[in-house]
């Protein structure tokens, strides 16, 4: 069922996954649209963000955000309009982006919504490049990496809206950049396309030895957003003083236990204070926020230059949202995975 000017369709969350979400994770519900009162306005949804984030949201378990709870709309990134606003410095017809979740229309006071101008030429870009996952590679890099000129970077999910965004950054100051992901394709975009000085992709057999010969001065800075078995490969690489942006392990996210084997805290902490390596977990808005205007300066010059390419996958429809979010998780994605949820006019 396409987008409608009479009803609003909204995915909520019907179950607690265990594991990886399934068909019955989410519900598709149809609602009345809602009416702005004086201070509100009513957007009408055009482009949803997907990201891996949101599973974390699906669990109960203590996180820096709260959860999703049983029966409420999904939470999720948006680029809507306007449809009629009665709060000062929102017109009817403008392009917004915020946070208003998987359905067609939402009721907004303003707060946490960043106007896009009437005639953004990108606007599902603010769920990219010029958005979130863009600040994130930003700020983890310089504020937390602390790169220098000739250091070696490695960045997880190399293909992915954040780690594509690192390595083309780590370039632009003079890194040498090793991306990993999944599969030659993605491999190939990631050197011929971003840019990158080499990939090593991970689906392929003997990942340490061919991740120790992309890098043989070892790791400076390795922008962690995977882990798993990627992390694995990195760890007796690093070198000493190195850094480890934190913004996501999504290899873990779906996981009910403790991975099998021995247990290797006491050998990682001992990395850890051996090479004096510093790790910092962040989450982008509550620890940087104060710097966006100073990334969207910059970010927006080098997009503007072509100094930063931008891939984007767009998926048509709402109802497909759940499938593709699946999809994510498992590593499917090839770029920013976006919900196209109702026309651009």
């Amino acid at each position: 069922m396409p987008q409608s000017n009479t009803t609003n369709r909204r995915l909520v969350l019907a179950e607690r996954p265990k594991g990886e979400p399934n068909d019955q994770t989410l519900r598709l519900e149809t609602a009345d649209i809602p009416t702005p009162a004086d201070g509100q306005m009513l957007l009408r949804t055009v482009f949803l963000s997907l990201d891996p984030y949101m599973r974390g949201r699906m669990s109960d378990a203590p996180s820096y955000a709260a959860p999703v709870e049983i029966g409420q709309t999904m939470v999720g990134g948006t680029v809507s309009r306007v449809v009629s606003s009665k709060l000062d410095g929102f017109k009817d017809g403008d392009w917004v982006v915020g946070f208003t979740g998987w359905q067609d229309y939402a009721l907004s006071d303003g707060k946490g919504v960043t106007p896009l101008g009437a005639h953004p030429s990108h606007p599902s870009w603010a769920l990219g490049v010029t958005g979130m996952p863009g600040f994130t590679a930003w700020s983890g890099l310089k504020q937390i990496g602390k790169p220098k000129a000739g250091e070696t970077l490695v960045v997880g999910g190399a293909t992915g809206p954040v780690g594509a965004t690192v390595g083309q950054i780590g370039k632009i100051l003079g890194l040498k950049v090793v991306g990993i992901a999944g599969g030659a394709e993605k491999c190939a975009h990631a050197v011929e396309v971003l840019g990158f000085d080499a990939c090593v992709d991970y689906k392929a057999d003997g990942l340490p030895d061919r991740l120790k010969a992309a890098t043989p001065d070892g790791i400076d800075i390795y922008f962690e957003n995977v882990g798993g078995a990627v992390f694995d490969a990195v760890a007796p690489l690093l070198n000493t003083a190195a850094r480890i942006p934190l913004c996501g392990l999504i290899a873990q996210y779906n996981a009910t236990s403790l991975p099998d084997g021995p247990d290797r805290l006491g050998w990682l902490m001992g990395l850890f204070l051996k090479k004096r390596v510093t790790v910092r977990g962040f989450i982008v808005f509550d620890d940087f926020g104060h710097l966006y205007p100073e990334f969207a300066q910059e970010m927006g010059g080098w997009v503007e230059a072509g100094k930063i390419k931008y891939r984007e996958e767009m998926i048509d429809g709402l109802e497909e949202a759940p499938r593709a979010f699946i999809g994510l998780l498992r590593g499917e994605g090839f770029g920013k995975r976006v919900i196209r949820v109702g026309p651009d006019a």
